[in-house]
């Protein structure tokens, strides 16, 4: 569905999404890097669980909220990757322990 624009050659950055290496490029943003490698959906939602995955890619709607590094709820579509990062996407509703 994705795909890059022609551009000139630029080193691969390896990300780590959900346990597995996923490469970008510099300059991507999580988000890019997400549906580049075919995973539209960031999170599921709360409510119904249903995926929801980047809409604005500008920082307004917040559906691509994803864990970068073990902070909860970072805008995938702002945050550029670097090397190493860890990034899990979101399951749905959390689980509270009592």
């Amino acid at each position: 569905m994705f795909r890059r624009l022609p551009e000139p050659e630029s080193p691969s950055i390896e990300v780590i999404v959900d346990g597995r290496p996923v490469l970008g490029k510099s300059g991507d943003t999580v988000a890019a890097v997400l549906m580049a490698a075919g995973e539209p959906a960031c999170r599921r939602s709360a409510v119904s669980g249903e995926p929801r995955g980047p809409y604005c890619l500008m920082g307004v709607c917040f559906e691509c909220l994803v864990d970068i590094d073990g902070v909860a709820n970072r805008q995938a579509c702002l945050v550029p990757i670097r090397s190493g990062m860890r990034v899990e996407t979101g399951a749905g509703k959390r689980k509270i322990a009592l």
